[in-house]
């Protein structure tokens, strides 16, 4: 009977000091995949992929990104959500986005599944058009909107996204009513805009700002203040329309995930956001890095999330 029991004791012990080596083993033992919410090309792909190299130096291992497009992103956070919480998988989560399907539709997992990391940029909505097109202004596109019903179309990310939002909340300042065309990404409403398929473009400052502008003009940014990274575009408010809106992105995990875990990413996140390196390439690509703790970010969605309710109380984006 001794012998029995000694021999699982020692069975047991074992079994602790193996649990223990592989949780001390995280992240090196396999790649971390983080998920973007969408296409290639766009401003979050383009951030996840900068920061890609110094996340795995300060990790010390290897991070695959992995484009889940589809849905506004509800198809990413609901792989989150259903991802094992081991610290092996994270995504970006985009506002208002994130949010507002809250507020549009019964969703496939519980937010409550998943925690803010880290907000990384706020990047303002912006309008941009053809270089031949007729607009040079948002008063003049309200114009021509005005006198044309629904002829004018807005390409954005996805329902509910920022860009579609913005699109909402200017038919409601403004007076007009505009068509609304949803993309995966920025990279396709870029594309459909080039191929002269719709008449405006709903991106982000860092969209056109960090990159390629032949034959894009932006007419507008929709923010309270001329962001840094583009002085030269007048806000809406400036234009005589009160319309403010922006796209926060940042990394979230699985609730699940233990706490050291989740606070070792986090610290190295924030160590990269203060990397001169990486200010240097975010400044190349237009990035308006405005960096707060998961815990800090977490606590302003509540008021952000009631903004989107409001909006939907006065003109619901899904009929």
């Amino acid at each position: 009977m001794l012998k029995i029991l000694k021999t699982l004791c020692i069975g047991a012990l074992a079994a602790t000091v193996t649990a223990g080596t592989a949780q001390a083993e995280w992240p090196k033992d396999r790649p971390i995949e983080i998920i973007v919410a969408f296409a290639p090309g766009g401003s979050t792909d383009v951030m996840a992929r900068a920061m890609q190299p110094y996340l795995e130096k300060e990790l010390g291992a290897k991070i695959v990104i992995i484009n889940k497009p589809g849905a506004s992103g509800e198809i990413a956070y609901t792989q989150l959500s259903q991802a094992k919480p081991d610290g092996y998988t994270f995504s970006f989560i985009n506002t208002p986005g994130y949010l507002s399907m809250q507020v549009q539709r019964k969703l496939r997992y519980d937010p409550k599944s998943i925690q803010a990391v880290a907000r990384i940029v706020d990047d303002p909505t912006a309008f941009v058009v053809r270089e031949d097109a007729p607009f040079k202004s948002l008063k003049e596109l309200v114009a021509h909107a005005k006198a044309n019903p629904k002829a004018v179309s807005v390409g954005s990310s996805g329902v509910g996204t920022d860009d579609h939002l913005a699109t909402i909340l200017l038919e409601q300042a403004a007076g007009v009513s505009l068509t609304h065309v949803p993309f995966p990404g920025a990279g396709e409403t870029r594309t459909a805009l080039l191929g002269n398929h719709i008449t405006v473009g709903g991106l982000n400052v860092s969209e056109f700002a960090g990159g390629d502008t032949t034959n894009i003009r932006p007419l507008v940014q929709f923010s309270d203040k001329r962001a840094a990274e583009a002085p030269n575009v007048p806000t809406a408010q400036e234009q005589g329309f009160d319309v403010v809106m922006s796209s926060e992105r940042g990394l979230a995990a699985h609730r699940d995930v233990p706490a050291d875990i989740r606070t070792k990413f986090s610290d190295a996140v924030k160590r990269v956001v203060d990397d001169p390196q990486f200010k240097e390439q975010a400044k190349k690509l237009a990035l308006p890095l405005a960096y707060l703790s998961g815990e800090d970010w977490e606590k302003q969605m509540p008021k952000r999330l009631q903004s989107f309710q409001e909006i939907w109380n006065k003109t619901p984006w899904v009929q």
